[in-house]
């Protein structure tokens, strides 16, 4: 099956508990649709760019999917029709990077950039 990432922001004004429960309830969507949520991180409420909706943060969340294209459909499907989320971003795979995602790892695991001239 193809492989996806999932990057989606939800409404700042969500408890930490709340924004985790829709990360839950959309690999719940992959699931019974025949897909599989292979790993899912909560990266916290961060400062956006730039307003969406009135709102100057939001929850991030990632997700990692094995999941076959209908499937990721009717979950992007949802997350735009659900009032809590604002911004969803899929991308297409051709393989899941092993360990945390570069927003989970410490600062100092990252490429030393110091040390360039």
């Amino acid at each position: 099956m193809p492989l996806y990432e999932h990057v989606f922001i939800s409404r700042q004004d969500l408890s930490s508990a709340q924004a985790e429960g829709l990360i839950e309830h959309f690999g719940a969507v992959v699931s019974d649709n025949g897909g599989k949520l292979v790993d899912q991180e909560y990266w916290g409420v961060k400062t956006m760019a730039y307003k969406i909706n009135k709102n100057r943060k939001g929850h991030y969340a990632f997700m990692r999917t094995d999941a076959p294209a209908p499937a990721v459909q009717e979950m992007e499907r949802l997350m735009r029709l659900h009032d809590d989320v604002m911004r969803v971003l899929t991308i297409k795979v051709d393989e899941h990077v092993e360990g945390p995602s570069i927003q989970m790892q410490k600062r100092d695991e990252r490429d030393d950039r110091r040390g360039r001239r």
